[in-house]
């Protein structure tokens, strides 16, 4: 893991990961851009607005997470689980998502981007804009 600033006093991917474990939840507009977090449990964390951009989040768990307007632009999401995430306005252009899990993962159609090909629907996931419109 790369040594950079993070967000909130904590400022590399090893001091994000024990701020979480002694129950930080918070990371919102975090640089995380090209940060290794495979196989890291961080589900439930807020990471609205961060930039996940070309970080490898290989069988990381995001369960429930909160990843809003975050950039994961070109990031390796092979295998993570991201069921029940909230993926409003999110940026996967280029993403790997091969094997990922999205079952029940909030995601706007006209606000969420993804890799060229890929169908939301097929990878169950729920589009918030036929919620909010009872669709």
């Amino acid at each position: 893991m790369s040594d950079m600033h993070i967000a909130n006093g904590v400022d590399t991917a090893t001091a994000l990961l024990s701020a979480y474990q002694k129950g930080k939840r918070c990371f919102s507009n975090a640089d995380l851009s090209a940060v290794d977090f495979s196989g890291a449990d961080l589900k439930g964390a807020d990471f609205s607005y961060a930039d996940f951009s070309e970080a490898n989040l290989t069988q990381a768990n995001l369960r429930g997470a909160d990843l809003s307007y975050a950039q994961l632009c070109n990031a390796q999401l092979r295998e993570a689980d991201l069921q029940g995430a909230t993926l409003i306005g999110t940026n996967l252009r280029g993403a790997v998502l091969e094997g990922t899990k999205l079952r029940a993962a909030d995601y706007d159609s006209k606000e969420t981007h993804f890799p060229k090909g890929f169908d939301p629907k097929v990878a169950s996931m729920r589009n918030a804009r036929e919620s909010l419109h009872g669709a």
